[in-house]
């Protein structure tokens, strides 16, 4: 099992942002992915957490500009991000809590993505 996240790099301000987080491989079922952000010279934070057959849940810090979603079918998790702020420059990541066809579930992290939100 892999995970793979895509997008970011530098954005302007004011824009909106998506993040990919994609899992491949022989996996049996994605029951929740996770994303984090982990600005410079900070603890890692969690965003919010996208569960399989729940409710996605945004952590109070993050409402009302981040948003997750995901297509189970493509085994893909999106971070949404609008209105993009300066103070958004971090690195994103995502765990996902997997189960492989041969193995019961556990964390697989993508390799992170740097956002940079600069004029």
């Amino acid at each position: 099992v892999r995970v793979v996240q895509s997008g970011g790099g530098f954005v302007q301000p004011g824009g909106p942002l998506r993040l990919s987080c994609a899992a491949s491989g022989s996996i049996l079922r994605i029951a929740t992915i996770q994303w984090y952000q982990q600005r410079p010279g900070k603890e890692r934070e969690l965003v919010g957490t996208w569960t399989n057959g729940a409710m996605t849940r945004i952590l109070d810090a993050f409402t009302g500009r981040f948003t997750i979603s995901a297509d189970d079918a493509r085994r893909t998790s999106y971070l949404h991000i609008d209105n993009l702020r300066p103070e958004d420059t971090a690195t994103y990541l995502c765990k996902g809590i997997i189960a492989a066809t041969d193995s019961e579930a556990i964390e697989y992290w993508g390799q992170g993505t740097q956002v940079t939100v600069s004029s």
